[in-house]
């Protein structure tokens, strides 16, 4: 059993300093030994508080049993029971400077009740029982230059109906899914707890505790056990930008404006209503960097994914109405600087450990090194890519020849930031229409086009995001209290299959994924047919011989003998083709290979060498180069 203390003075200090990587080791509930006998220690910081004491199970919520103790003016309070006992629930009772009391609670909890109660829980023990020794030595082989294709998951709904410890159900049905489907990592929206379902976790009130409504720390510690047991990385949804209002809560926790800013302008979002960190306050500094610190220390998790990182960046987001920073601008001076602090802290906590940034503007450096000026963040959504596919998809291919940029324009960029191609739940929520629905035309032509979708996301630069229910073509948009379809179709099971095998296929093709963020493994082949919506390009890499072909035909017309130039002579191995019967396609294709030749005179590749390619409608074909040696 731990021996219990009092905070330290260094404690206070890095608290104090917003340096305290820490917190939740002094501050919140821990059971363990005092005086030689079994107890709790609570610690709160509330330094606008005229008393603080603790109220729980164990002393009947009467605040006059627990009155806790002010540790100098560092605005902590810290009191021991010897009556409380894992399990029993509590909350800090607060008298304020007006002599109002309030009940919060602890924003260091480790558990918490399930919705919609609102206590917090004392916990035996964060000393799980982890295997996965292998795969966290290992773990640098699965983010950076390496196959990442993420499996996006809202745990809820995912498991809705099968039982509400879904932690420990997940363990079986959710693991065995994401294997099955060949992704190498699950990303899981924020689990941290959150009073209102509906936001998905992304208004939490708090930042050191999976939800109780899905089990308890330790069977969520099982399912990250899990996932890495079968050789699947686990990247979190985290949301330091904003936090709910919900009275038991952060928000004006000891009644002032402790975690958020007192001003409203700069203090609540327009958009969500939810409270705004004050980022420059030393003391939630503290506070978020803990937070971060506590998923990868305490819960081996791989990789953080930020929230609405623009919106904590720009002081202006989403505002007419806007207070500038002490140089004039529209950056959020104290915002930046945590995100740098977190991006340099998270790969020094584990090996391999890693940051992606929700980002949806052009705001320079975001995977660039804090050292140059950047924000450090791994990876960096495409926001880009992602809408200006999408828009290209939906429309008749008639009239996709006016909208060709829309497909060429993302490598202009495509190589200034360490990109992650998202195809994620914020697209098919809020009446946008699920994938499916984006896609023209009738049922089997859309689920053509989800084919050839995919197909081309998986060949172009940068990792791969799907979410929940887009493998089988789900044609219904998400809502969280709906579990999602998995395959209900043929053609959806068809779907899945492809999908399996872009993952198979991807991970076993060292041409699809290094050199990912670097311009040199990646060639256009084809790339202004636009009357034909059509498309070519090659992806190599230094050290491995053969050239992998991306060729695209996004009309509803076939195309046959159709050259593509290229610089292999020999024969060409036809690896993928989303048009087979076995995807649900029409069965056209190239019979497994093509042979080079030359063009003739009078063609515009007149003289080059060529691929005479077959080209089924609404299709992607991969096609694998002969070595030089052959």
């Amino acid at each position: 059993m731990n021996e219990l203390r009092y905070a330290s003075d260094l404690d206070l200090y890095l608290f104090g300093e917003g340096r305290h990587q820490m917190g939740w080791e002094f501050l919140g509930a821990h059971f363990g030994e005092f005086q030689g006998e079994s107890a709790v220690h609570f610690g709160v910081w509330a330094p606008a508080a005229r008393s603080v004491s603790v109220i729980g199970d164990f002393n009947g919520w009467d605040y006059r049993y627990g009155y806790m103790s002010p540790q100098g003016s560092s605005g902590v309070w810290e009191y021991v029971s010897k009556q409380c006992r894992p399990g029993d629930v509590y909350k800090f009772s607060i008298e304020t400077a007006s002599g109002d009391r309030i009940e919060k609670a602890d924003p260091y909890a480790l558990w918490t009740e399930a919705p919609p109660k609102t206590g917090s829980r004392v916990i035996d023990t964060l000393e799980f029982q982890w295997t996965d020794h292998d795969w966290m030595q290992n773990r640098p082989g699965w983010i950076g230059d390496s196959p990442v294709s993420i499996y996006e998951v809202h745990l809820g709904s995912f498991m809705h109906g099968r039982n509400e410890q879904s932690y420990l159900y997940a363990v079986d049905e959710l693991v065995r899914y994401v294997k099955e489907l060949g992704f190498t990592h699950v990303e899981l929206m924020p689990i941290n707890e959150h009073p209102f379902g509906g936001s998905w976790g992304y208004q939490g009130t708090s930042y050191f505790s999976p939800s109780a409504r899905w089990g308890t720390p330790p069977e969520f510690a099982n399912l990250v056990n899990a996932f890495h047991n079968e050789g699947i990385g686990v990247i979190l949804d985290w949301v330091p930008g904003h936090f709910a209002t919900d009275a038991h809560g952060l928000f004006r926790f000891d009644g002032s404006a402790l975690y958020e800013h007192l001003d409203e302008i700069q203090g609540i979002h327009p958009d969500w209503g939810s409270a705004i960190f004050n980022f420059e306050r030393k003391e939630v500094r503290s506070f978020l960097l803990s937070s971060a610190h506590f998923w990868i220390s305490r819960y081996h998790i791989d990789a953080l994914r930020v929230d609405a990182v623009a919106s904590m960046i720009y002081l202006d987001y989403s505002r007419s109405n806007w207070i500038p920073n002490t140089y004039g601008g529209r950056e959020n001076l104290g915002a930046i600087s945590l995100l740098q602090e977190v991006n340099t802290m998270v790969p020094l906590l584990s090996k391999g450990a890693a940051t992606f940034a929700e980002e949806s503007t052009a705001f320079p450096k975001v995977t660039q090194s804090v050292d140059i000026g950047g924000l450090g963040f791994g990876f960096k959504w495409n926001m880009g890519w992602m809408h200006d596919t999408l828009e290209y998809f939906s429309f008749d291919p008639i009239y996709r020849k006016y909208h060709h940029d829309l497909i060429t324009f993302g490598l202009l960029y495509a190589f200034s930031e360490n990109f992650v191609l998202p195809l994620s739940h914020d697209e098919v929520v809020h009446q946008k229409g699920s994938l499916y629905a984006k896609m023209f035309g009738d049922e089997w032509q859309r689920f053509a086009h989800l084919r050839s979708l995919y197909a081309w996301m998986w060949a172009y630069p940068g990792k791969k995001l799907l979410f929940m229910g887009s493998e089988s073509g789900q044609q219904y948009e998400w809502r969280d209290e709906v579990r999602p379809d998995l395959g209900s179709s043929e053609l959806g099971q068809k779907l899945k299959r492809l999908v399996s095998d872009l993952n198979l296929l991807y991970r076993d093709t060292p041409q699809l994924y290094l050199g990912d963020h670097r311009p040199d493994g990646f060639s256009w082949a084809i790339v202004d047919d636009r009357d034909s919506n059509t498309f070519a390009f090659s992806r190599k890499v230094p050290h491995f011989d053969a050239v992998l072909l991306c060729v695209a035909n996004f009309s509803l017309a076939d195309r046959y003998d159709y050259e593509v130039p290229v610089e292999r002579v020999g024969t060409w191995t036809e690896v993928l083709n989303t048009d087979s019967e076995y995807y649900g396609g029409s069965g056209k294709g190239n019979f497994g290979s093509v042979k080079t030749s030359v063009a003739a005179p009078s063609v515009i590749y007149g003289g080059k060498l060529v691929l005479p390619v077959t080209l089924p409608a609404l299709s992607v074909v991969y096609l694998l180069s002969p070595s030089t040696e052959e």
